[in-house]
């Protein structure tokens, strides 16, 4: 038998004890598969425990390969894990799901309008004012009785469990920043490269045209007097628990990935920051909470957010999604009230229930949560949810001070799935998060959506494991996502000049990659000496190893002894606590990529991947040959980014990346031919050194060719710092630094980098490597001086380009007040 239906007849009896088996997923009550598996074809069903494991291998790699990861709260940023047992749902059970969550986002829009509007449900007495205004995301700044907007909710999150009828009840509503959608699509992906047959033959749903329509949703958003739309999508920025999702659908729609700080308010609109100017913002994505979103009339300390955004709201200028003070339909108190509130707004049914709740809001609430108080799940309404910290006694009291900050709901378990588990398939407890989207007049949910698993026992939000979600089409001929065409909008070409912050991330991104690059040469030029000669040390080899192994402690300092190269090769390709190390500058060109993932090509994470395989070699294997092919292997993974990058647009963003990229490149030569060609140590070690500086500068084929294996200091200063045709040589990366400042708008041919840089150029014009080379002793004093002073003013240029091209203003500071004392 194959795994699944192994899985399948295995848990056909049921526990001990248990008066109501979890529904499962996969497998029906009589130990056969249910219907909507029995509709795969073979591949996906027949599956043997080898074959997916291995696609469990290799989804494991894909993800790595492309950057996907997750933050949990509170914890440290992870690989994304997704399994490669999908959630199956037939099309007749999709279009009874489907129904219930269209109508829960047009009830969720119509509570939000009402709220923020004319507040019946109030004045009626359908819901008691305690609920609304006790709870954080209701914001009295945005609710008036004038509020007309009919779009308050253009995205929706519901989260669904199974009861062990089978039926769908809600778990939780996402309204002030559904995030998921982009780690939906991302399954979609990799599950479907893995599982090509299967997902061929399935005949689900695709999810692109949801995309699509949301593009569309969104730029209709805007206001209705603007013809062509300016969309961002607003993020707390890279360590965001979901900035993986958020760059997704940024990069997807098209749509720039933008901070608090790369936006302002003036005259009652919101504008974005760009080289030399301010481009007006129509609509806002946010991913942001709303309390954070803007510190001059929501949260004092918030720096994520744009100050003066609320009044921009409030004028009409710019719509935000989903808007201001949407959490407030999040509030848990509400489920009770769901059912009738849907019958007087609606003036229909409720088709999706809610996990039965007791709000302790009201007299007869807080005493039936203080009975149930063991069998009940208390949480709060607000963050913090969760009261496990504190004891019975000390739960009791906050009820009794603040009952309506407490629900309690139902223990009610939720379905399982099987999943791939060290191994083996074992059953987790499955959640599935469905969108909703404001598509024309009404709601259309995704036909699909983000299923998440978890040992059973754990919480309900822990996210161990994350399950491609497949809807299965009713008939071959059905359109995906029921869209036989999408609304046309009116194509306009839009700028695509990132925002400062942005541009300062791509130059430093050039400028670490760059730095790996070097950092790796100089690695294998060490290695290779030290494989030969360290144990030779006055050898000429093993003099020139201990000049080399300088120049490397130089760059990245070590507390090795100076005879242990293994030790302290190892720790400088590996450890990322390392100042200057090969680990540390790859965590931060990782920070920085994903912080500009919008901008870049999926295949830059690849890179990483690859680069992460090799070190984990590394770290496996202790024989010391694997130094040198690690550092192989990640010198050509690196090199491999100059081929992704080398396919950007040639924008400001690029051409602030090859900036930086000539600057470390012109840095790194300095500190590598200062400390080696600035001394005389005789004829055999002069030799070998100047070899050695060759090989880590890449020039060394080059200056074999023209000079027929003769190797002088003067040809190998002539060839890395006047040969204009060397692409690693000083004058070839500062005549490319000047072309490219030339071509961003604050550059005027006077600015202050654009003079750094034509310095360096007239002092290579009257250069003497005659007068460079002259001896004072055994040292070179001119050269000493020309290295530093070339470096220092490197630098200084690094500075300038931040200065002119970079700047955005002052940071922003908090608008709290102080609580210490104040002077007379």
């Amino acid at each position: 038998m194959t795994v699944l239906r192994d899985y399948a007849a295995s848990v056909i009896q049921p526990t001990l004890g248990q008066s109501a088996a979890p529904y499962d997923e996969v497998a029906s009550p009589d130990g056969t598969l249910r219907a909507a598996w029995k509709r795969l074809a073979a591949e996906a069903v027949d599956v043997t425990l080898p074959e997916l494991t291995r696609a469990g291998d290799e989804i494991a790699r894909l993800l790595s390969d492309e950057g996907v990861v997750y933050t949990p709260p509170g914890g440290e940023q992870r690989s994304w894990r997704l399994d490669p047992v999908p959630l199956v749902i037939a099309a007749d059970e999709w279009a009874t799901l489907e129904k219930g969550l269209a109508q829960r986002a047009e009830l969720l829009n119509a509570i939000l309008v009402d709220l923020y509007g004319p507040q019946e449900l109030l004045s009626r007495g359908t819901l008691p004012p305690a609920v609304v205004f006790g709870h954080s995301g209701f914001l009295r700044s945005v609710a008036r009785a004038t509020a007309g907007h009919q779009r308050q909710l253009v995205i929706t999150g519901t989260d669904l469990g199974r009861t062990p009828a089978g039926e769908w009840q809600v778990l939780a509503d996402r309204a002030q920043a559904p995030s998921g959608i982009g780690f939906a699509m991302e399954n979609r992906r990799v599950l479907s490269r893995v599982l090509p047959v299967a997902y061929r033959e399935a005949g689900l749903h695709r999810l692109a045209p949801f995309f699509q329509v949301l593009r569309v949703s969104l730029m209709q958003a805007a206001p209705s007097t603007v013809e062509n739309p300016r969309v961002v999508v607003l993020s707390p920025g890279p360590t965001s628990e979901t900035a993986y999702d958020q760059a997704f659908i940024a990069s997807t729609l098209g749509f720039p990935l933008v901070e608090g700080t790369d936006l302002v308010a003036r005259d009652g609109a919101v504008w974005m920051r760009v080289l030399g100017r301010l481009e007006r913002v129509d609509v806002i994505l946010r991913r942001v909470d709303a309390e954070w979103s803007d510190p001059l009339e929501l949260r004092g300390e918030s720096q994520l957010g744009v100050t003066g955004l609320t009044e921009a709201v409030r004028r009409g200028t710019v719509t935000v999604i989903n808007g201001l003070g949407s959490g407030v339909v999040e509030n848990a108190a509400l489920l009770p009230f769901m059912s009738e509130m849907c019958e007087q707004l609606l003036d229909e049914p409720l088709r999706l229930p809610g996990v039965p709740t007791v709000w302790a809001g009201t007299p007869e609430g807080r005493d039936q949560l203080l009975d149930r108080l063991d069998e009940l799940a208390v949480r709060r309404i607000d963050p913090p949810f969760d009261v496990e910290p504190l004891s019975r006694e000390r739960l009791v009291e906050a009820i009794m001070a603040e009952p309506y900050r407490y629900v309690g709901q139902e223990r009610v378990g939720v379905s399982v799935s099987p999943t791939l588990d060290q191994g083996r398939l074992e059953p987790h407890a499955l959640t599935l998060r469905a969108f909703t989207l404001r598509h024309g007049s009404s709601y259309r949910p995704m036909i699909g959506g983000l299923a998440t698993a978890a040992p059973v026992g754990t919480s309900a939000d822990q996210i161990e494991v994350s399950k491609d979600v497949w809807v299965l089409k009713g008939s071959p001929d059905e359109p995906d996502q029921g869209l036989a065409d999408v609304l046309p909008v009116t194509h306009a070409r839009a700028p695509v000049t990132p925002v400062p912050r942005v541009l300062d991330d791509l130059f430093w991104l050039g400028r670490y990659a760059e730095r790996v690059e070097d950092l790796l040469r100089l690695v294998i030029a060490t290695h290779e000496l030290a494989e030969d000669f360290q144990g030779r040390p006055h050898s000429s080899g093993g003099r020139t190893l201990a000049v080399v192994a300088g120049v490397m402690r130089s760059l990245s300092p070590s507390s090795f002894d100076p005879a242990n190269f293994e030790g302290d090769l190892r720790s400088l390709l590996l450890d990322a606590q390392r100042s200057g190390s090969v680990g540390q500058t790859v965590m931060r060109l990782k920070e920085i990529a994903q912080s500009v993932r919008d901008q870049v090509s999926p295949d830059l994470f690849r890179v990483f991947g690859a680069m992460d395989r090799a070190r984990a070699l590394l770290e496996t294997n202790p024989h010391g040959w694997q130094i040198g092919e690690s550092a192989g292997r990640m010198l050509t993974d690196i090199l491999a980014l100059h081929g992704v990058t080398g396919n950007m647009v040639r924008d400001e963003g690029w051409h602030l990346m090859e900036i930086g990229r000539g600057i470390e490149r012109s840095l790194q030569l300095c500190r590598l031919i200062g400390p080696t060609l600035s001394v005389r140590r005789g004829l055999d070690v002069d030799r070998e050194v100047h070899h050695a500086v060759l090989q880590i500068a890449e020039s060394a084929v080059t200056h074999r060719r023209r000079h027929r294996g003769v190797v002088r200091a003067a040809s190998v200063l002539d060839l890395l710092l006047l040969d204009e045709t060397n692409p690693r040589s000083l004058r070839f990366n500062l005549l490319a630094i000047d072309a490219s400042l030339a071509t961003l708008p604050d550059s005027s041919g006077s600015t202050r980098p654009e003079r750094l840089v034509d310095d360096l150029l007239a002092e290579l014009d009257r250069l003497d490597i005659g007068a460079l080379m002259a001896l004072d002793g055994e040292t070179r004093p001119n050269f000493v001086r020309f290295a530093q002073s070339t470096a220092q003013h490197l630098m200084r240029l690094s500075d300038a380009v931040a200065e002119v091209h970079f700047a955005t203003g002052p940071t922003p500071r908090s608008l709290g007040f102080s609580t210490g004392g104040t002077d007379a």
